[in-house]
């Protein structure tokens, strides 16, 4: 009786953590505790074969952390696209007004974006933007906006 339980009990274990990772994943819609499932669940399937537990709990560590570290990037990317911008994030692409020369070599220039003041640096060091032009922001590098110049089309 002793070494039936010994035996099961360590899949019964596995079993519950499976479980219990599931419904904490449902719970949270986090992509954060299927990948412990997911190890669980391979360490349920030794156990349930008879082997160690050492040899369950490395099975464990090990497929979680494959799972994680392979599917985790894929699943962020394709199962959350939505993802929410920040609020300088949503800049980029914008048309915004250059307040004063920018010039990179001299590590001067801003622009005016959404009502905010930013410094602002040229994409390329040997360009100069002046004030009052329109420009493109292509990135942001820390506090500053990255821009280009916008060719007059009507506007």
């Amino acid at each position: 009786m002793i070494d039936f339980m010994a035996h099961y009990g360590f899949a019964a274990i596995w079993m519950a953590l499976v479980i219990i990772f599931l419904v904490v994943e449902l719970v949270t819609v986090g992509l954060t505790t299927i990948w412990l499932a997911g190890g669980a669940l391979v360490a349920f399937l030794l156990a349930a074969v008879g082997a160690g537990f050492w040899l369950q709990l490395i099975a464990f560590f090990v497929v979680s952390f494959v799972l994680i570290y392979f599917t985790r990037p894929f699943a962020v990317k394709y199962l959350n696209p939505r993802r929410t911008r920040t609020n300088s994030e949503e800049l980029i692409g914008e048309i915004v007004k250059v307040t004063s020369r920018i010039d990179n070599r001299s590590a001067e220039g801003t622009a005016l974006a959404k009502g905010l003041e930013w410094s602002a640096r040229a994409i390329s060091d040997d360009m100069t933007i002046e004030k009052d032009a329109l420009v493109k922001v292509v990135r942001i590098e820390g506090v500053k906006l990255i821009v280009e110049p916008v060719a007059d089309e009507g506007m």
